[in-house]
């Protein structure tokens, strides 16, 4: 994957949005545990950021998906991890098997409106006890003459709170086994029977509007079906690849930020007559780190190529997303240390990141859940047999 000019002027535009829009008022979001999701959302799709990868006929740029990588890597530079998730689920999570699947009436209802900014997506897939396991999950969608009939309930909804509308995987049917029985269906989140039932208080993310959702006989038409009944967990699957990489896109460069902070600070503070970044204990982490940062971006490039190639990316997906969630659970860690005091104190940004960067590890898929994934790639899980 080689950067042009317009990958660098994507990486300007989202930067300026960011600069302009979301940090004067971060910090305030962050206390108030909520940010404006529509104001948001219209100030990235006025720069044209939410619908990079979609089709220009429902107002997107119809540009590759190396675009998207970009946009991503450069959300990490947002100072609070809670509005990259919520953008990502805008862009890459709860719109894809729309653009892919869905009916033109769908995507003139939904996703036009999302593209502008008009509207706020969702993603349902995690319930309680169904969050790593996809095929456990128990929300039902019955059909009943024109529409289907929801009942169940979901769980880390992002957006949950402010959404428009959620892209919801449902049970549909009794039989064809847990990957055969689902489907996804479009549910306007102010349809009777649908309730925030809370706003989640979250050790990371604060900002974010993170929501327990249940349904209580939701009616929605069956035309609000994607596709076809009973490939919804095959479309998810098929999600699940761009939601990974938009993770470790944005992961490895809010990650390389606090590496850049640290240095700048150790570089500044001194200890015993001398700058802390002096000690060789100290630059040689720092080298360390930033060389894994510099591994996981040249594995995700990589994978970018290979997914717009039109190849399975699977396994790359899965081994970089595994490689930035190991790396959330120490970089942030290891430069908070070299902080010192100072570390551990709100008014800097580090003590955010080492908070924010740590969810890296569990969202879009747990480490444990990317390693069962690249062992069944590898032929070598016990539950399938060696090829």
């Amino acid at each position: 994957m080689q950067l042009s000019h317009e990958h660098h002027e994507m990486r300007r535009t989202t930067l300026r949005v960011i600069e302009d829009h979301i940090h004067p008022d971060l910090d305030e979001w962050e206390k108030e545990q909520i940010f404006p999701a529509h104001y948001v959302m219209k100030k990235f799709a006025e720069a044209g950021l939410l619908g990079i990868g979609k089709p220009e006929q429902y107002g997107g740029l119809d540009l590759d998906f190396s675009f998207e990588m970009v946009f991503a890597e450069s959300m990490g530079n947002v100072r609070s991890s809670g509005i990259g998730s919520a953008v990502g689920v805008q862009t890459t999570m709860c719109t894809p098997a729309l653009v892919s699947h869905g009916s033109e009436a769908l995507k003139q209802e939904f996703l036009v409106p999302t593209i502008a900014g008009d509207l706020v997506g969702c993603i349902g897939i995690s319930e309680a006890h169904a969050g790593s396991d996809v095929s456990k999950i128990k929300t039902t969608a019955r059909r009943d003459g024109d529409d289907y009939v929801i009942n169940g309930s979901k769980m880390w909804i992002t957006n949950g709170v402010q959404g428009d509308w959620i892209c919801l995987l449902c049970n549909t049917s009794p039989q064809g086994g847990p990957h055969r029985n689902k489907s996804l269906i479009i549910v306007p989140l102010k349809s009777k029977g649908v309730s925030v039932s809370r706003k989640l208080d979250k050790l990371t993310l604060r900002c974010s509007d993170t929501a327990e959702l249940f349904f209580d006989d939701v009616r929605v038409p069956a035309s609000n079906l994607i596709g076809e009944e009973g490939q919804g967990f095959i479309y998810q699957m098929e999600q699940f690849q761009e939601e990974r990489m938009f993770v470790v896109a944005r992961g490895m460069r809010a990650m390389e930020m606090a590496i850049e902070e640290t240095i700048a600070y150790t570089s500044q503070r001194q200890v015993f007559g001398q700058s802390v970044l002096s000690n060789q204990s100290v630059y040689h982490k720092l080298a360390a780190m930033q060389t894994e940062v510099e591994a996981v971006r040249s594995l995700l490039y990589r994978a970018t190529d290979a997914y717009m190639a039109g190849e399975d990316v699977t396994k790359l997906a899965s081994m970089a997303k595994y490689m930035v969630g190991r790396m959330s659970m120490s970089i942030p860690s290891e430069c908070l240390q070299f902080w010192g005091g100072q570390g551990v104190m709100n008014e800097n940004w580090i003590s955010r990141a080492f908070r924010d960067i740590r969810q890296t590890a569990i969202g879009g898929g747990a480490n444990e859940i990317m390693l069962e994934v690249v062992a069944k790639s590898l032929g070598i899980h016990p539950g399938r047999k060696n090829r």
